[in-house]
């Protein structure tokens, strides 16, 4: 699949579910968001950079705290609903801007801060939009990554990747904290703290949210039956199919 492709596939599952991501409580609260503040403290003269926005809670979050929040996303759809939801909010210095993070519009060392939460799944080349991150982050800058990440044994890796794109086509991958530090290195960063958590999926309003078909909500049930001790135990599957996965906070400098 080529990269246009799936940016098409990632603008058509966004898209159309661009309300239910500002409404999602999964993402718009908890620990990571709490801890997101406290990393970036006040900086009134900031502009940050919300990488992948989604429903633009990264945006909300901090726009009190700096100078300016740029929400960048691929769907124009989730852009409009960001805007709208920042506006209800009085946020004023929230500006929205619609591109690939592949392909930054922005000059190099345009940013004080970078975040990404919950999108670096969807890209296409993680490597390529890590260097993006990198280019467009001044020196000295702050840049922030958030996701939900492998928990590394081949069978609990292979068993979350399948109901991942099983709930959404536009899923790439989860990686591994080896995985993004080594991405991250190589990208030009200089990793710090890495905070792991756990999250629990609900798991009506994971599939919900994302409009998954009846049928791949079956197949997924399926597969939760059907796995081993070990990877029922460790995604702590529920007897209606919620289940826990492993997050990762990572700080990261240039």
């Amino acid at each position: 699949m080529t990269d246009k492709a799936h940016e098409t596939v990632v603008r058509e599952q966004f898209g159309a579910r661009a309300g239910a991501y500002v409404a999602s409580t999964v993402h718009a609260g908890g620990e990571d968001l709490d801890h997101l503040e406290e990393l970036v403290g006040e900086r009134p003269q900031a502009l940050v950079l919300d990488l992948g926005c989604g429903g633009g809670h990264v945006s909300y979050r901090l726009a009190p705290h700096v100078g300016r929040v740029v929400a960048f996303d691929l769907s124009e759809d989730m852009l409009r609903t960001v805007a709208a939801e920042a506006r209800k909010r009085g946020l004023d210095n929230i500006a929205t801007e619609r591109g690939s993070a592949q392909r930054l519009p922005f000059a190099d060392g345009s940013f004080d801060v970078v975040v990404s939460r919950y999108s670096a799944h969807h890209w296409g080349d993680l490597p390529a939009c890590l260097r993006q991150a990198r280019r467009v982050l001044k020196s000295g800058g702050l840049a922030v990554f958030m996701d939900t990440v492998s928990p590394g044994p081949a069978v609990a890796d292979t068993y979350l990747q399948a109901v991942e794109l099983l709930r959404d086509p536009s899923h790439v991958r989860d990686y591994s904290v080896d995985e993004w530090l080594r991405a991250a290195r190589e990208a030009g960063f200089t990793p710090g703290a890495v905070i792991r958590r756990r999250l629990r999926l609900e798991f009506s309003s994971w599939v919900r949210r994302m409009a998954t078909p009846e049928l791949s909500v079956r197949a997924i049930c399926s597969l939760q039956e059907r796995m081993a001790g070990e990877v029922a135990r460790h995604f702590e599957i529920e007897e209606d199919g919620s289940f826990t996965v492993d997050t990762l906070t990572l700080t990261a400098t240039v």
